[in-house]
């Protein structure tokens, strides 16, 4: 079933927004990007946390890749949720999955993935801190 939890999987829900669709009601593809970044933010509070304590360690992550499969059409007014879990984590980067379905059918509309590289605050590549890997792990 596509709207049940897998390990280390949280997930957000919110009605679809108009100003993110096309003349037709449709989701514009670029909205999944945000989508994901809520499902993300989402992972982290579920968690106790939140991105912008990761930040105040020094420390973000900067988006390298982004993949989304478009399976269905996402419309104006329906209910979405996203699913998003950590696919792995290393000691420099780490990658996101995610899943967005129907809230109401359970109907899959988009799968996706992140993968990101952790920076300083002056750019430069830098490890993840320990604490923050075992969190993304779900250890």
């Amino acid at each position: 079933m596509t709207d049940s939890l897998s390990p280390n999987e949280e997930q957000t829900s919110f009605h679809i927004r108009y100003a993110e669709t096309d003349a037709m009601g449709i989701v514009h593809h670029a909205n999944y990007l945000v989508w994901f970044e809520e499902a993300r933010s989402a992972f982290m509070r579920a968690r106790g946390t939140s991105y912008t304590a990761f930040e105040a360690e020094g420390v973000a992550l900067a988006v390298t890749e982004a993949r989304v499969r478009y399976i269905a059409s996402a419309r104006y007014d329906r209910r979405v949720t996203v699913f998003c879990r950590v696919e792995r984590v290393q000691s420099r980067k780490i990658c996101f999955a995610y899943r967005v379905v129907d809230a109401e059918s359970g109907q899959l509309l988009a799968t996706g993935e992140t993968h990101h590289i952790c920076i300083n605050r002056q750019g430069h590549v830098t490890r993840i801190p320990l604490a923050w890997q075992r969190l993304m792990a779900g250890e």
